[in-house]
């Protein structure tokens, strides 16, 4: 009988539970509804999630408490990217089906239409897939490539036999949607390699030295969208977003995502998409996939402001052991983002002693940084720069600077250990710019917010 009341009282609670998060959900709805009319009244209070940030620090509550909707970005190397394309490749009754196709080399999922003597392909090309025959060019490159306007190398093995070749362009496309499996994760975390030999690895460019000399890390700190809004309050199911500055829209929590680690899914279209904020980022185990997402985030409660307001240097950054992936110390991303830290790297071609071999044209995981057989000295592609600061260690003459930080890092026992950050896998220069485009959209009606249809 005990058990029977033991078990009825906790059905009992969760009910009220339930009761009392459907209430919070309708008095959201509420809210959101009201600031979308401030929006079309042109009344609304949009700021960046740097700015709330800023005017918290300077204490003026005044202002904070007249915001209606905070815009938040993050740019990063993101795995879970892959693209789905449709386009015709021949005439009707060219071939009868593909057996396998290549991109630029790389391979794509045919199907899942099989498309019998239409000539058209229906593919899916993974981020992180790499050419058969340049293993430096992989899914994230293809995907900037198209978006540029450059056109590709099409293979199509025929299930019949023989090998047919095109070139094609986005604008040959009808259909190309970028997606996300698991995108913007509520930050990241900082990685060291505490054992006595090199690692190759997705969380370096080059082999990561030994014995904690130095450290990497990913995510955008104060600015990051899950950061601002860690409960879901107002991210769900069909929240309009900017995947690579074009208008996307959330499907729902990504894979591997978790209460305290949450991430999302999403889609957008490729033909609208900006080639600065996509590319590929090559590691020391492949290359990897760029993308930028940026998400508004209405003020419906305090919580909001609250966690929107909290700087990097009150921002957990986990430390890891990039062996085994285990948690071995914390810091924060004050360390890394805060005060004395440069967002952006400066190259002075002054410096620029022309190597014979360039360890940053070796190094550099963008391509970024060529060597001008002319001159004789490095040049370097701003558009392509991902800033992530590699450079910086890697030149000897001092061509490259950019302060980096270093992770404080402690451990359990209290002890605390400096490491000096030599890459960083965010890009908190352009999710800036981009929280910047999506408030400037948000106020001159271009870019349309959108609630939910359903909470995730």
């Amino acid at each position: 009988m005990q058990a029977g009341w033991i078990r009825w009282q906790a059905e009992v609670e969760e009910m009220v539970g339930g009761m009392e998060e459907m209430a919070g959900r309708l008095k959201g709805n509420e809210a959101f509804l009201k600031i979308l009319k401030r929006i079309e009244r042109k009344e609304a209070v949009v700021l960046t999630a740097e700015e709330v940030a800023c005017l918290a620090e300077e204490d003026d509550r005044s202002i904070l408490d007249e915001v209606d909707v905070v815009t938040t970005a993050t740019r990063a190397v993101m795995s879970g990217t892959y693209a789905l394309l449709s386009f015709p490749v021949a005439g009707q009754g060219s071939f009868r089906r593909a057996r396998n196709v290549w991109l630029n080399g790389i391979p794509a999922q045919v199907g899942p239409c099989p498309n019998e003597s239409l000539g058209i392909l229906d593919l899916v090309v993974f981020g992180t897939a790499h050419s058969h025959e340049q293993p430096d060019y992989g899914g994230g490159h293809l995907f900037r490539d198209l978006v540029e306007g450059k056109r590709i190398l099409v293979e199509v093995q025929k299930d019949e036999g023989g090998l047919l070749q095109a070139e094609v362009g986005l604008g040959d496309m009808p259909q190309a949607m970028l997606f996300g499996s698991r995108h913007a994760f509520k930050n990241y975390s900082a990685f060291v390699n505490p054992g006595s030999v090199p690692v190759r690895t997705i969380f370096h460019a080059r082999g990561f030295e030994p014995h904690c000399q130095e450290a990497t890390f990913s995510g955008c700190g104060q600015i990051n969208p899950l950061k601002c809004d860690p409960l879901l309050e107002t991210i769900g199911i069909g929240t309009r977003i900017l995947l690579n500055a074009a208008e996307g829209f959330v499907l729902g929590r990504g894979t591997r995502s978790s209460r305290d680690w949450p991430n999302l899914a999403g889609f957008a279209d490729m033909h609208k998409m900006s080639a600065e904020y996509m590319g590929g980022f090559m590691t020391g185990a492949g290359p990897e996939c760029i993308c930028s997402l940026a998400v508004p985030i209405p003020v419906i409660s305090p919580t909001i402001i609250d966690e929107t307001a909290r700087k990097d240097g009150e921002i957990p950054l986990p430390v890891n052991d990039i062996n085994s992936r285990r948690r071995i110390g914390q810091a924060d991303y004050g360390d890394v983002w805060g005060e004395g830290v440069d967002l952006e790297v400066e190259f002075d071609p002054q410096r620029c002693r022309g190597c014979g071999h360039c360890l940053v044209e070796r190094a550099c995981p963008m391509q970024a940084v060529r060597r001008n057989q002319g001159a004789g000295s490095a040049c370097r592609d701003t558009s392509l720069c991902f800033h992530c600061g590699l450079c910086v260690t890697e030149c000897p003459n001092g061509a490259f600077r950019c302060r980096l930080g270093a992770l404080r890092m402690r451990s359990s026992s209290g002890t605390v250990r400096t490491v000096p950050v030599v890459l960083r896998q965010s890009d908190k220069l352009r999710a800036l710019r981009l929280a910047e485009e999506l408030k400037s959209g948000i106020l001159d009606g271009s870019f349309r917010m959108s609630q939910p249809v359903e909470w995730i």
